[in-house]
């Protein structure tokens, strides 16, 4: 090993594991390790701008801003109300539902956002009705997080999967003729659900019918949110006829969608308080700038070959034959992103994925899928691995109901390995058996 690769080595494992730790925030972490991977020499100052997939960046920002005004339109409130009528007053099913209802908003927004949407409805019922909140807030911020790989849009991971492969937004619904991402994962999901079904089946809280009147708030933002998310989607699942980039797409949909909104403000509240500044102050800045700086540091362990050279290692295991290769990259993932920062782990294997199938002929795409379904299911064990269920503890301590590590674990657990099994068994079907 060269004094580039052992630095850049060094560099990348003092990083994520002061990430991990978390005695210093996560950003400034990032931006201690990569000015140090240009300072000694790993990459240079143009190679480290080049290093970020600045598309994916532009998609996580244009969505957000999307998703910022969807938030303030009241219409995540609107569909929980609907949720508390379909459900007649019963508890458990109207759990279910706000955690679908959860699920299917983070397939297009951040999970960490939808926990912060859909949490106050559950603490508003438990405040009236006197219950804890904690079991059904941490069921939201779980289902949040599990449904954030299914499209393009909601999370990290299937972007960074884009910027190493290509992939399109419609393959994440079918991919090579078979069903992919979507529908396995809300297949896994329904799997989660019915177990919670039974889970929660004994719950009672005396006077639930009606304590929810489910409004849109700004009806007119409401339509320009809803036809500006849609649109974008739209031309997203047309990218290739366009012949432009997903990030530039998110973004033009993100200046339209704000355009209409603040003309629609200014037209019916007169002058004030932009809402577009309201939108901007909420995005989580600090994130986009851990992300840049991701890529960063993964850039430079690419440049020094530390990637070839994990590839070139584990190329004996992953060449056997496909169900060997998915099943120990699958049940390996699973558990060290629970305690790892898991968009670092997925980058990083991502790139060895790719240099695997370049230089060794592994077949790629199940061991792409497998990565990153087990990366984002593992990863709903532990807070380390989901910011969303950080988010959720610290809403339940604010209310007066700390959650310990047993008590998460009872609920995350069983969610984390019914959904991993069933998953498992579902890749096995439909992307190993075809390979073997």
């Amino acid at each position: 090993m060269s004094v580039e690769q052992l630095l850049a080595l060094i560099i990348f494992i003092a990083t994520i594991g002061f990430v991990i730790w978390g005695v210093i925030d996560r950003a400034i972490t990032a931006l201690v390790g990569a000015v140090l991977m240009v300072v000694l020499g790993v990459l240079s100052e143009a190679e480290a701008f080049q290093a970020v997939d600045w598309n994916v960046i532009g998609i996580l920002l244009g969505i957000w801003i999307i998703a910022g005004y969807f938030g303030e339109s009241g219409i995540p409130t609107w569909l929980a109300g609907k949720a508390l009528k379909a459900s007649k007053g019963n508890p458990s099913t109207f759990i279910l539902l706000t955690g679908f209802i959860a699920a299917m908003i983070s397939m297009f927004v951040d999970n960490v956002v939808v926990v912060l949407m859909m949490a106050p409805i559950v603490l508003h019922l438990s405040r009236r009705l006197r219950f804890d909140p904690s079991p059904y807030v941490i069921f939201i911020a779980l289902s949040a997080n599990f449904m954030g790989t299914a499209l393009l849009l909601g999370d990290l991971p299937p972007q960074l999967l884009h910027s190493v492969t290509g992939i399109e937004f419609l393959e994440f619904v079918w991919q090579q003729g078979r069903p992919s991402s979507f529908p396995i994962l809300l297949l896994t999901f329904l799997a989660v659900l019915a177990y919670f079904r039974w889970r929660f089946k004994r719950e009672r809280w005396e006077g639930l019918r009606g304590e929810v009147e489910g409004s849109i708030k700004d009806r007119k933002l409401a339509i320009i949110s809803v036809v500006g998310f849609t649109s974008t989607v739209g031309f997203m699942a047309a990218r290739q006829m366009l012949g432009v980039a997903l990030g530039f797409i998110t973004i033009s949909g993100a200046a339209a969608t704000a355009l209409a909104a603040e003309i629609s403000e200014r037209f019916s509240r007169g002058a004030g308080k932009p809402l577009f500044e309201k939108v901007l102050a909420e995005l989580d800045w600090r994130a986009i700038f851990f992300y840049i700086l991701l890529f960063v540091l993964v850039g430079g362990i690419e440049k020094a070959g530390i990637i070839r050279m994990l590839a070139d290692w584990l190329a004996p295991y992953m060449i056997a034959d496909v169900f060997t290769g998915v099943s120990i990259l699958y049940w390996v993932t699973a558990p060290v992103v629970a305690v790892v920062e898991h968009d670092a782990y997925i980058l990083t294997f991502l790139h060895v994925v790719r240099d695997l199938s370049t230089y060794h002929g592994v077949e790629a795409w199940p061991l792409y899928w497998a990565l990153l379904w087990a990366g984002t299911l593992g990863s709903n064990l532990t807070i380390a691995g989901a910011p969303a269920l950080y988010v959720a503890l610290n809403i339940c301590e604010r209310e007066g109901f700390p959650v310990t590590v047993r008590r998460l674990l009872a609920y995350s657990a069983p969610f984390v390995l019914v959904s991993l099994v069933t998953c498992y068994l579902l890749t096995l079907a439909l992307w190993v058996a075809p390979y073997l």
